[in-house]
């Protein structure tokens, strides 16, 4: 969740070689500087001493993954419309659902946690949460995991209960604003609402923890999406997987430097995937501005994570910080399409937005429907391979993997014979191989 926008208050050797060079992101990546033009090539970043694929925790690859609710989703009995929605949500071809966070909170939607074994919350009770849960399956649940800061159970200070901590003071890092912390001094950027945890006590990270483990074993979580993951270390995140294996973990770094976004990546050990900030950036200004070469580096990769770790990178148009209720920086409507036909056909695990699916009618639903199957059909997934062939004033186009051919844009172009169109609409079209 951004900062900005919440309430104050709220993996012999040579095996081991070729897989590290195989997983581990490719040399040639470099800064994304100003806003002029895209990124070009540079620093090398990621280490080979990455981890085995299963303890990665970056989910299938070939997954798609649909944001189970929006802003407003507290307003509602969701865990009820989750469960009312499971049919249609197995049907559309989704591997995950991320699901608000869980836990007993002091605002509406979730992001001010105070006692997290209680989750009866505005969403609905423990019984509707365990219900949707099942009614989903094989499709798996995302928690969203909000520990970088907690409020306390009456107050807003550190009187931490459900679960406590050894020392509760201790566990809230000296520099918070309350100044009733006595722990180590903050490891990330100050929340600037809630006590920001100290994730260097032992007894926060053996808490933390134990509730993942809750999480999984008790209400039937299979993975996480960590909240604000600027607030502290990444390394943090790492341990806290390597506890509670999950089947995907994804953090919020909220920042559209991609360098920044690696270097978080590494910094929980390649044990995390990341939202891929910098892709919705370039894609937004590309559509926006009509200027289609902010899509291709100068060594003619995608930008964004995608074109530097894409097996470690969630793409995404929209979320519930950045929808148009909440006045930031929405995506444009007139544009979603083109939107998710460059997600849904690129690498990266792509994530689908709520409201974009069930609530903008039923033509755009089974155009999503659709761009899914294709990319499943076709066998794209998060490490696919891109081909750009056109990237300038009025069109992008790109062959993912020689199976997809995709352009958006108000510029013709085709892909020649051998193909034929799989979908199209204003400004967009993907085409597929011709059977042989």
């Amino acid at each position: 969740m951004r900062n900005l926008q919440r309430n104050r208050w709220q993996y012999g050797p040579w095996l081991l070689l070729i897989a590290a060079l195989w997983l581990s992101p490719p040399s040639g990546r470099g800064r994304i500087e100003g806003l002029a033009g895209p990124p070009s090539s540079g620093r090398f970043v990621g280490a080979l001493a990455s981890p085995s694929p299963n303890e990665r925790y970056n989910g299938l690859p070939t997954a798609v993954m649909l944001q189970g609710f929006h802003w407003e989703s507290c307003n509602f009995p969701w865990y009820k419309i989750l469960k009312e929605n499971a049919n249609a949500i197995r049907r559309a071809g989704f591997d995950y659902v991320w699901f608000p966070p869980p836990s007993k909170t002091a605002d509406c939607q979730g992001y001010l946690p105070n006692e997290w074994y209680d989750v009866n919350t505005r969403y609905g009770t423990a019984a509707e949460l365990k219900a949707a849960i099942r009614a989903l399956k094989p499709v798996q649940a995302i928690a969203d995991v909000v520990v970088n800061h907690r409020t306390g159970t009456h107050t807003a200070g550190a009187d931490f209960t459900n679960p406590a901590f050894k020392d509760n003071r201790a566990a809230v890092v000296q520099d918070d604003e309350c100044q009733c912390g006595t722990g180590a001094r903050d490891s990330g950027e100050s929340a600037g609402f809630g006590r920001d945890l100290d994730h260097s006590n032992p007894s926060v990270q053996k808490e933390i923890g134990k509730w993942l483990r809750w999480l999984k074993s008790d209400i039937g979580f299979a993975g996480w999406r960590y909240d604000m993951v600027k607030g502290y270390g990444g390394s943090f995140v790492g341990l806290y997987n390597e506890v509670s294996k999950p089947v995907l973990s994804v953090g919020e770094y909220f920042d559209y430097d991609r360098q920044k976004v690696v270097d978080w990546i590494d910094a929980t050990r390649g044990k995390s995937a990341a939202f891929d900030f910098p892709t919705r950036k370039w894609l937004k200004e590309a559509l926006e501005q009509q200027q289609f070469g902010r899509l291709k580096t100068t060594d003619g990769k995608p930008t964004g994570v995608i074109g530097w770790w894409p097996a470690m990178s969630v793409t995404f148009i929209e979320n519930h910080d950045t929808e148009p209720i909440r006045q930031t920086d929405p995506f444009p409507g007139d544009k979603v399409m083109q939107g998710y036909a460059y997600i849904l056909t690129h690498p990266g695990i792509p994530c689908v937005f709520w409201r974009y699916y069930f609530d903008w009618g039923d033509e755009q639903k089974q155009k999503l429907a659709e761009l899914i199957k294709i990319r499943k059909q076709s066998g794209i997934h998060s490490r696919s391979l891109v081909n750009i062939v056109a990237a300038d004033n009025q069109r992008y186009a790109a062959i993912v993997d020689g199976k997809v051919a995709v352009k958006i844009g108000p510029g013709d172009w085709s892909p020649g014979n051998g193909w034929r169109v799989a979908i199209d609409g204003p400004n967009y079209a993907v085409w597929t191989k011709n059977a042989e």
